[in-house]
């Protein structure tokens, strides 16, 4: 049982850090540096050992002081930023401070008992979920390339944006080649198909003919043609690089999830290949057994319905306000992959849409299910048999 709180209002540079006793009274009260000297964590257990840390963030400016307490062996919950801002309202005083939000979050870790001690993951976790995060910003910085390729090609030459799909390596690779309707043309369809068929790009006939037939369709040469190509062959070549380390990181993705003792476990299951199955540990932090129960592990990947009840309305359920949105994104994924493979995620499947669910809501029913699944064989170590029937009672 605590003794002493220690709220912690994190910042990049900065953070405040304030000590109350089972009284609300202050105990220590000081702005600290985001340093490994400076984060006074043997100046608090000289007050007590009987401490709880509360924080308000999970990573970013909180990692080092995260890490601090985890090797002193020391037990931190941690605060939404949202509910330390509506917890603040009830607080005297309309100021907003560092100091105050540092005794908001001491005050209610004091006071509250429904918060859950913070875990940081065991080392192949924190792997996982720093090479996930990148693998995701590099998809997303992908996207935006390819935008920016488009509308460059759209004002160079819309035929030819017309009739690519940007998204695949071939017409990419043929962009830093050719850019132009005439310089197209002037090379022809058989000499294009070679330039492909040396690059090992599939289907090389099939869109050097395409290539040709848009070159054939614009005959005007528009100004700033030449730096509007050589644009193209920046942007393209940009494209080609995000995809080189989107490869890369798969690789180093696969190779580190195969790594962790869990990773047969998940791996069993239909739909849960080795990225969705990393994305699933960096998000739980490789410890189920920490949420509990399947329920919980479900109310945080937002798959378990929240009552809304007021007055006469009852049974009023919807989605909870705060979850992790990754993890969500892993279950969605795995349960549609799993329709292609696996009878009885079909069924469960079939037999959500004939009680009259639409698509995204049979397969958000299915990832529920496949929640209580994937916990109850990793709490049991076993693999999953497809003699056991996943279509339970939802």
């Amino acid at each position: 049982m605590p003794e002493i709180w220690a709220g912690v209002d994190i910042g990049k540079t900065h953070h405040h850090a304030l000590v109350i006793n089972a009284a609300g009274s202050w105990l220590l009260s000081r702005r600290i540096q985001n340093d490994e000297a400076e984060l006074l964590i043997g100046d608090v257990l000289a007050i007590s050992e009987a401490v709880l840390w509360a924080v308000d963030l999970n990573h970013g400016g909180a990692a080092l002081l995260i890490g601090l307490l985890t090797a002193h062996d020391q037990p931190f919950a941690y605060l939404t930023g949202l509910a330390v801002h509506r917890a603040s309202a009830t607080y005297r005083g309309e100021a907003k401070t560092d100091t105050k939000d540092a005794c908001v979050i001491a005050d209610q870790a004091r006071i509250r008992r429904n918060l859950g001690l913070l875990r940081p993951g065991d080392e192949i976790a924190v792997d996982l979920r720093t090479l996930t995060t990148r693998r995701l910003d590099v998809v997303f910085d992908r996207t935006r390339q390819i935008n920016r390729l488009r509308a460059q090609l759209l004002e160079l030459f819309p035929a030819l944006e017309r009739s690519l799909d940007l998204t695949n390596k071939g017409p990419v690779m043929l962009l830093t080649g050719y850019q132009t309707p005439a310089a197209i043309r002037r090379a022809g369809a058989k000499r294009i198909e070679t330039w492909l068929e040396n690059r090992k790009v599939k289907g090389a006939a099939t869109l050097a003919h395409t290539v040709v037939e848009a070159a054939q369709a614009q005959g005007t040469a528009l100004p700033g043609e030449k730096v509007a190509a050589a644009m193209v062959v920046r942007l393209a070549k940009g494209v080609m690089a995000l995809d080189e380390e989107i490869a890369e990181l798969d690789a180093l993705i696969e190779a580190r999830f195969h790594e962790h003792p869990h990773a047969e476990v998940i791996r069993s299951l239909p739909g849960m290949g080795p990225r969705l199955g990393a994305e699933f540990i960096a998000a739980t932090g490789g410890d189920v057994d920490a949420f509990g129960s399947a329920d919980r592990l479900a109310g945080f990947a937002g798959l378990a319905s929240q009552a809304r009840d007021s007055g006469r309305v009852s049974g009023n359920l919807r989605k909870p306000r705060r979850y992790h949105r990754g993890l969500l994104r892993t279950m969605y994924l795995s349960a549609m992959a799993s329709l292609k493979s696996c009878p009885a995620s079909k069924a469960y499947y079939r037999r959500k849409r004939n009680e009259g669910k639409g698509h995204k809501e049979a397969l958000l029913s299915l990832a529920r299910r496949r929640i209580n699944v994937l916990w109850a064989m990793i709490r049991d170590g076993e693999r999953y048999r497809p003699s056991l029937p996943v279509a339970g009672t939802a």
